[in-house]
């Protein structure tokens, strides 16, 4: 009998994978990404300290008003997590898709980020 794999536990599998060639430093912090069904956060983290210095999600007031959990929030989340990072002095971050195929979503935010003005 074939068993349904958990995608769950795929996606984890991939983002560990990822996660041993790629870390975010003081200088090149790492912008993560996180999916659910319904919303799509965003943090930028410093993994040398272990710090989160930016984060946005489609669940702050400003853009849960306008948006839900589509493309279009996830090119707002982008375009607000590169605004408050410029604010904070950054400039060029690590993109960490966090397991997630880098399609839909998870590119629509990259290209926020990258309108908005972070450099990866």
């Amino acid at each position: 009998m074939i068993k349904k794999q958990n995608s769950n536990v795929s996606r984890l599998a991939r983002h560990a994978r990822v996660r041993k060639k790629i870390s975010g430093t003081a200088e090149r912090p790492r912008l993560c990404v996180f999916r659910s069904l319904k919303n799509i956060y965003a943090q930028i983290i410093d993994d040398t300290t272990g710090t989160t210095l930016v984060s946005a999600s489609s669940l702050d007031a400003d853009l849960k008003a306008n948006y839900g959990g589509n493309k279009d929030a996830a090119k707002a989340v982008g375009q607000a997590v590169a605004k408050k990072a410029l604010a904070a002095g950054i400039e060029n971050v690590v993109f960490d898709r966090g397991g997630y195929v880098y399609h839909g979503r998870v590119a629509e935010l990259a290209a926020g980020a990258r309108e908005g003005g972070l450099k990866f």
